[in-house]
């Protein structure tokens, strides 16, 4: 776990964009298996495990690296650019 990620620095407090899932999944009708928020803008995303990779994409075309789990109950968050824990 990264507590100094200089990339922390992006994290914003965010409102998720959709609160019902993947943003771009939903506009394509694909699947997902699991959610990440964007902690720079509220983009809501899929994971890795993930037909797509909705949220790895956004945080490589937009400059967003860190991303929080939008799973119930679950509050850890992950740095793309480091792939670690932050």
């Amino acid at each position: 776990m990264l507590a100094n990620d200089p990339h922390l620095a992006l994290v914003r407090p965010v409102t998720p964009r959709t609160p019902r899932g993947c943003e771009d999944c939903l506009a394509l009708g694909s699947p997902w298996v699991h959610l990440r928020l964007c902690l720079t803008c509220g983009h809501v995303g899929c994971c890795d495990s993930s037909p797509l990779k909705h949220a790895r994409q956004h945080a490589a075309s937009d400059g967003h690296p860190i991303v929080q789990s939008f799973e119930p109950g679950e509050d850890w968050r992950w740095c793309y650019v480091d792939e670690a824990m932050v």
